[in-house]
């Protein structure tokens, strides 16, 4: 795990880019209504688009699960899963990510690649 950012680095509801190993990661961090923080972490590629352009996507959810929106061809994709809602074979590999006293860290090591 490796330390990215703090916490407060991060706008609510938004993203970042992180360059970490030379690969980029779009970093999330969702607040909701009762003030729950949580943080998530994907590759920044978007496989369709083909470009690394996924931290300017539109967060929102698809039945109650956190998705970001492509922010080229508008494909939706679980911040959770990393899989494609819209086709099967896409995904985005997604990273561990935790937060600790107010750091940020992300495990490229621990990357895990959905199939939806």
């Amino acid at each position: 795990m490796q330390r990215v950012c703090e916490l407060s680095d991060l706008a609510p509801n938004s993203g970042v880019c992180a360059l970490i190993n030379n690969v980029q990661v779009a970093i999330f961090q969702l607040v909701d209504s009762k003030s729950q923080t949580s943080v998530y972490a994907l590759s920044n590629w978007d496989p369709i688009g083909k470009a690394n352009v996924m931290y300017r996507g539109l967060i929102g959810s698809i039945s109650d699960e956190p998705v970001i929106c492509s922010p080229l061809y508008k494909q939706h994709y679980s911040l959770v899963t990393g899989r494609c809602f819209e086709s099967e074979e896409m995904h985005l590999s997604v990273y561990r990510c935790v937060v600790e006293n107010q750091h940020v860290f992300v495990g490229l090591a621990d990357a895990a690649t959905f199939a939806a």
